[in-house]
């Protein structure tokens, strides 16, 4: 390819492409209509003397030839190092900044050490300045980080894609909570008992078993899990409301000891570390430096 007979828009739009595999979701996207994004498709294959996309065998979208799959990651890191290269340099100031930052983080997690970030953000009084959460489990999350889309992700240390820049940022522990006034009382659970009483689990696709299941089977035990709801925080409704018992992160306890109360588990299991992760273009940007002080800040001082 005689990279002086491209221009930019010509590889964003293959960026896109590549993407959606899809022509009418990449106009979208583009802002351009279908025809004039098909026009841009035949110069790229012009350009590259290879199809880059050809219609799926199933009729819905498009399938990318082994040069376009080859080609699509050293692509993406171009544009990302580009859009760093022309982004402003002026020092980051939360006060008058307009970034929208995005993490990406589950509900636990979040309410441990993001609730505090997020209250601290919004004590300057910058409406510019914006924080959301989006859920983690998203398969592309290191390419969506490597186009800006996601800033940070915070999760368990040992589910960090290797791709990533990360940082431990707390350890934490199981314990069992109960509703106030629970009618089994206050003392400490046997392991039987812990096993027999109803237990309510998270589950983002519905099953009634998590690692917790996977630890007492290795003691050839096994707990009565009798219910599943897709957040952390349901968890605690539930606890509130019924008299089923969960096992949780210590601290994510500590936001609910208004109505729940927490006890030690019978039972050793290891403690997990939550880590703090970026991608490494986002190594040098001072807002997301700022952010990630945040966080650090947030998990040493609670």
């Amino acid at each position: 390819m005689d990279i002086k007979r491209s221009d930019m828009p010509l590889l964003i739009a293959l960026d896109v492409l590549l993407e959606e595999r899809n022509v009418t979701r990449a106009a979208r996207r583009l802002s351009l209509s279908q025809s004039a994004l098909s026009g841009q498709l035949a110069r790229l294959r012009e350009l590259f003397d290879d199809p880059l996309l050809v219609p799926s065998e199933t009729g819905r979208g498009m399938v990318p030839t082994q040069r376009a799959i080859d080609l699509h990651p050293r692509l993406v890191e171009a544009l990302s190092k580009l859009h760093d290269a022309v982004s402003a340099t002026t020092p980051f100031d939360p006060a008058t900044s307009k970034r929208s930052f995005t993490i990406a983080a589950n509900d636990s997690v979040f309410t441990i050490v993001g609730l505090n970030v997020m209250a601290g953000l919004l004590a300057f009084g910058n409406p510019a300045l914006k924080l959301a959460v989006v859920p983690i489990g998203d398969p592309t999350l290191v390419e969506r980080m490597a186009r800006s889309e996601v800033d940070l992700f915070l999760g368990d240390a040992s589910k960090v894609p290797g791709a990533l820049k990360s940082r431990t940022l707390l350890m934490d522990r199981f314990q069992m909570a109960q509703r106030k006034h629970h009618p089994r009382g206050m003392s400490p659970a046997s392991l039987d008992e812990y096993c027999a009483l109803p237990h309510v689990i998270v589950s983002q696709h519905g099953h009634f078993h998590s690692p917790i299941d996977t630890a007492l089977t290795q003691l050839s035990r096994s707990r009565n899990v009798v219910a599943a709801v897709p957040s952390y925080n349901q968890v605690a409704l539930v606890l509130a409301n019924t008299e089923c018992i969960s096992t949780l992160p210590s601290r994510l306890l500590s936001h609910y000891r208004a109505f729940v109360d927490v006890f030690d588990l019978p039972y050793d299991i290891p403690a997990f570390h939550v880590a703090m992760a970026w991608h490494p273009r986002a190594q040098n940007d001072e807002g997301l430096a700022w952010l990630r002080t945040r966080f650090i800040d947030a998990a040493t001082h609670g």
